[in-house]
């Protein structure tokens, strides 16, 4: 029975490939000195803008207190912030500022080759079962 987990183990496949794919964006972001996990954030924002953690949270499917670790690290960087408009009196929306949308623009050529080369490894039939599977969880937006 334990044999038979390890063949077919879903859990163990999907987080390879997820650590393997996120492995190939941050190095070609390395150089920008973003992760993907940051970069991933701020593209979030970027669709969902004016965003609050809510928001981002339900987008990205991040418990709380992940989220608010990636958005501390962001936040300092000075690539995202917090305004008042919009604010709720509970939240206060986030944004991206000038230098965030300065580097989402400088790491498309790093982003477009992560994703020439994650394409290449997933194959097209790979390739169109992610983006399936990632729509019925995300919603077409993505």
């Amino acid at each position: 029975m334990i044999a038979a987990m390890g063949n077919e183990c879903l859990l163990v496949r999907t987080r390879l490939i997820a650590r393997v794919i996120s492995g190939m964006y941050d190095e070609r972001l390395r150089g920008l000195k973003i992760s993907s996990s940051q970069f991933g954030l701020l593209v979030a924002i970027y669709q969902i803008q004016p965003a609050t953690r809510a928001d981002i949270g339900r987008r990205l499917h991040l418990d709380k207190s992940t989220l608010t670790r990636h958005l501390k690290m962001v936040l300092s960087e000075g690539w995202v912030e917090e305004t008042p408009y919009g604010a709720d009196g509970r939240s206060r929306p986030i944004v991206l500022t000038g230098p965030g949308i300065d580097l989402l623009r400088k790491a498309e050529p790093a982003w477009q080759a992560a994703q020439a080369e994650t394409k290449e490894l997933l194959g097209r039939d790979g390739l169109i079962a992610l983006i399936e599977i990632a729509d019925r969880i995300m919603g077409p937006t993505v």
